[in-house]
């Protein structure tokens, strides 16, 4: 048998596995707007929209699950989930998780500052002293992860950054720069916080499997079936609807989503009630 036509085979078997069965794949994240995030009962975001897509195109159906990221991560760890999206992929990962060859979107980690207390920056040296808020369990790369100048102060939520930095708690919030520039209109804070234009870092993110029987395949197939999307007129206007130069506004993103998804699970921890 040709090797397509294997390829193809055990693609079928894998897909047909989770239909015939009745199971659906266990997909954790974290409310990560404008790329992922819940309104209403109705997930939305680019990220969200464009997995879902290539789902259905595979026949496929998801069970979402929104919770903070360190918990998203801990199910990864204890099998209690099939994939994650918008994850980073770093060496420790690639030991368990499977990456498409393609990614969903890319994330630039820049920081904001509140305008009562600038703090110019063009270098890590210029934070000596200072305390940035940062988020748990994410990757900023390796240079802001290890450097000994500054401390680093988690927060539950990207919204309690945005709010212990205009009472003065922190200095700095490091955040990706669409997800920032999201939280300005959402928080209504445009007028009292600030971007910085310097990217501390650049991070692919991606929707990744867990190292299973058969899910190689589906990693492989998933990877094909988003680059043929991006290149559909469908993937550009989702892109500019989320991603585009220029920002979206809350209202814009609570337009509905290109093909309608099912509603997804929405799992509620309640040792974290304080998570997004």
């Amino acid at each position: 048998m040709p090797d397509i036509a294997r390829f193809l085979t055990a693609l079928f078997l894998t897909c047909l596995s989770f239909t015939a069965l009745g199971e659906k794949l266990r997909i954790v994240t974290e409310p990560w707007a404008p790329y992922v995030y819940m309104e209403d009962g109705q997930a939305h975001g680019l990220d969200y929209e464009t997995t879902s897509i290539i789902f259905q195109r595979l026949g496929i159906e998801v069970e979402w699950h929104f919770l903070p990221w360190k918990r998203c991560l801990a199910m990864l760890e204890q099998g209690q989930a099939d994939g994650a999206l918008d994850i980073f992929q770093n060496a420790e990962r690639t030991d368990s998780l499977l990456y498409p060859s393609e990614p969903l979107s890319d994330v630039e980690f820049v920081l904001f500052y509140a305008n009562a207390r600038p703090h110019p920056f063009q270098s890590l040296e210029d934070l000596r002293g200072l305390t940035l808020g940062v988020s748990p369990g994410y990757l900023y790369g390796p240079e802001f992860r290890d450097s000994p100048l500054f401390t680093r102060e988690e927060a539950p939520t990207h919204e309690a950054n945005f709010g212990k930095l205009l009472r003065g708690r922190i200095d700095l919030v490091i955040t990706d720069r669409r997800v920032g520039q999201y939280l300005l209109d959402e928080l209504k804070v445009r007028e009292q916080i600030s971007q910085l234009p310097t990217v501390i870092s650049h991070e692919p993110q991606y929707l990744a499997l867990r190292k299973n029987v058969g899910m190689d395949l589906l990693v492989q197939r998933f990877g094909a079936e988003l680059k043929r999307f991006k290149r559909e007129p469908a993937y550009a206007e989702l892109s500019a609807r989320y991603a585009g130069d220029a920002m979206p506004t809350a209202a814009t993103l609570l337009t509905k989503p290109l093909q309608p998804a099912s509603a997804p699970e929405k799992t509620v921890e309640q040792q974290e009630s304080s998570a997004l």
